[in-house]
């Protein structure tokens, strides 16, 4: 079932459900970010809005993927509950550090988990994309390392710019930003995953 779903899927369907929430996110906080919007009663300014719209939106954004797929990776699990919970204290106490925090821990939660499977010698990160990018164990130890040491980076980057910078400066970082950094990251470590691509025989072996 899961296959066929996800062969009959349009190309932009995956693009759009990964980045159209935080697309949306950035899109009301922009429109409404001067202005106070009465919701329910409560009065919420244009960050908490566009807060009240991403929590669902992602949420909904996950369930279609897991239709579509059959199956969620770790990490969109807990971006997930991550969002919820941190997204719902958000709004629940009207506190926007809430949701501004919401990555710090993510990102943390992520170093913590690749440094513990280098530490244990376990290559939880090859279990999850060996798949779409097959390699040796050389090459997945070097990658788990310095995706540890990126996460705790950006973790870092996260609470340096919320805490120092403007909240619409804040909304471009993460909305922009973060992408950004991942793309470039992936990218800087293409010859890594040259030099220990393992050849095609055994990559559909394995």
């Amino acid at each position: 079932m899961s296959d066929s779903h996800t062969a009959g899927a349009k190309p932009w369907v995956k693009p759009l459900l990964e980045f159209g929430p935080l697309i949306l996110f950035f899109a009301v906080f922009m429109l409404w970010r001067n202005d106070t919007v009465a919701v329910f009663g409560q009065a919420y300014g244009g960050f908490m809005l566009a807060t009240l719209v991403f929590v669902p939106v992602q949420t909904i954004a996950t369930l279609i993927q897991w239709r579509l797929t059959g199956k969620l990776a770790p990490m969109q699990v807990a971006t997930l509950v991550l969002v919820v919970v941190f997204g719902g204290a958000t709004l629940w106490l009207n506190d926007p550090r809430f949701f501004k925090i919401k990555p710090t821990i993510i990102y943390l939660l992520f170093a913590a988990i690749l440094g513990t499977s280098l530490v244990l010698r376990r290559n939880w990160l090859g279990a999850v994309l060996s798949e779409a990018l097959p390699m040796d164990a050389a090459g997945w130890r070097k990658l788990t390392a310095r995706m540890a040491v990126f996460f705790l980076g950006l973790a870092l980057l996260n609470e340096l710019v919320w805490r120092t910078m403007s909240e619409t400066s804040w909304v471009w970082f993460k909305t922009f930003g973060l992408p950004v950094l991942i793309f470039v990251f992936l990218m800087g470590n293409a010859g890594l995953f040259k030099a220990h691509a393992l050849p095609a025989g055994d990559a559909k072996d394995g």
